[in-house]
């Protein structure tokens, strides 16, 4: 499985991201999982699903998250 960390500004871990497919295929092989998402407000849901709809018709790109940090700070150490 392929986890990224979330970092604070301390160095500490404070998330972990799970790219959708391996996600998808982690529900899929244990079904009992059970996500509560009613805090999630409905137009993020909408825009999230409208990402990947672009993204999966080749609308859209999205980066890497360790590549996309190390673009930011070097921006910042400029």
């Amino acid at each position: 499985m392929n986890l990224q960390y979330i970092l604070d500004g301390k160095g500490e871990t404070t998330g972990v991201f799970i790219p959708i497919q391996e996600w998808l295929s982690f529900k899929k092989k244990f079904k009992n999982i059970d996500i509560d998402d009613s805090d999630i407000p409905e137009w993020h849901k909408e825009e999230l699903d409208h990402r990947l709809e672009a993204i999966k018709n080749g609308d859209e790109q999205f980066h890497d998250y360790n590549e996309a940090m190390n673009d930011i700070l070097k921006e910042l150490e400029d």
